[in-house]
């Protein structure tokens, strides 16, 4: 599998903030180095910003890295990352962590998500896409709406022309009641719901509002990588779609600990797939 630059980004930033550790240097003290806010460092060593080669110089010297071979390689991870990714084209449209998320997403090899309200994007239709980001952007201008729809079919496209990848869905029961446009919509996405659950690799369970023990939680994903070397990721979604990535070791597996407690709770795949045919047939 092709590595994507927000991988890069966040393995050079684990890398320099391990080299920092080990000099015992406050984060402070080597953005005074390089002449930026601490804050600038902060989103080098997580991942979230590109590294300037400049930087990157002045960073290894300070930490005292002479392995040139060592230099090498963090030259190249530094040019990677700054590569722009497929949803670049996106860029004025994506609210605020979307990017990164995406990025991020794109590299996994297991994709945990737990959907509140809505269908999980990654098996929208796109006049379901299109409903649920009208509802929850109605500021956006039609053109805008659509674009969105596209994004989220194009993701979809891109899960199914990597390797395997296993996905785990857990969706609330209300998100499967509330409607997102005219009533051929829901058919179509429940249709939908039940052609990708059947897939190979693919976890679908129904989270019923009936539950003998209720687990509530925002909606959330954790994502998990192909290399050991690259620690889960856990990502919080918000009601307009902006995305807080989370990598504290503590807040990742607290998060991953509410997701088992949900797929517990929920219905198993077989009766999951039972209650959404129901629904489409009282839908038809």
């Amino acid at each position: 599998m092709l590595v994507g630059p927000t991988i890069r980004r966040r393995r050079l930033g684990t890398d320099l903030r391990r080299l920092r550790e080990a000099r015992s240097l406050r984060l402070e003290d080597a953005a005074a180095r390089l002449g930026v806010a601490a804050s600038t460092l902060s989103r080098i060593e997580t991942g979230k910003a590109p590294t300037r080669t400049s930087y990157l110089a002045v960073l290894l010297d300070l930490y005292g890295v002479d392995d040139p071979v060592k230099r090498r390689f963090l030259a190249d991870l530094a040019r990677e990352g700054q590569r722009k990714g497929w949803w670049a084209d996106y860029d004025d449209l994506l609210p605020t962590g979307a990017g990164t998320y995406l990025g991020l997403e794109a590299e996994a090899s297991v994709i945990r998500s737990y959907a509140a309200t809505v269908m999980p994007d990654l098996v929208q239709t796109e006049r379901y896409a299109i409903g649920a980001v009208r509802a929850s952007r109605p500021e956006l201008a039609a053109d805008a709406v659509s674009r969105l729809g596209a994004l989220q079919l194009r993701r979809q496209e891109l899960l199914r022309q990597r390797g395997p990848v296993h996905l785990h869905l857990l969706i609330d029961e209300s998100a499967l009641l509330r409607s997102m446009g005219p009533a051929q919509v829901m058919r179509d996405q429940l249709a939908q719901l039940l052609t990708v659950a059947a897939q190979p690799g693919v976890t679908v369970q129904i989270v019923g509002l009936a539950a003998a023990r209720p687990v509530l939680s925002e909606p959330f994903t954790v994502l998990s990588f192909p290399d050991p070397a690259d620690a889960d990721v856990a990502c919080l979604t918000g009601l307009r779609g902006q995305v807080t990535v989370e990598q504290r070791e503590a807040e990742v597996r607290a998060l991953r600990a509410t997701f088992d407690a949900l797929a517990s709770a929920a219905l198993t795949s077989t009766d999951s797939a039972s209650l959404i045919r129901h629904l489409l047939t009282q839908a038809a």
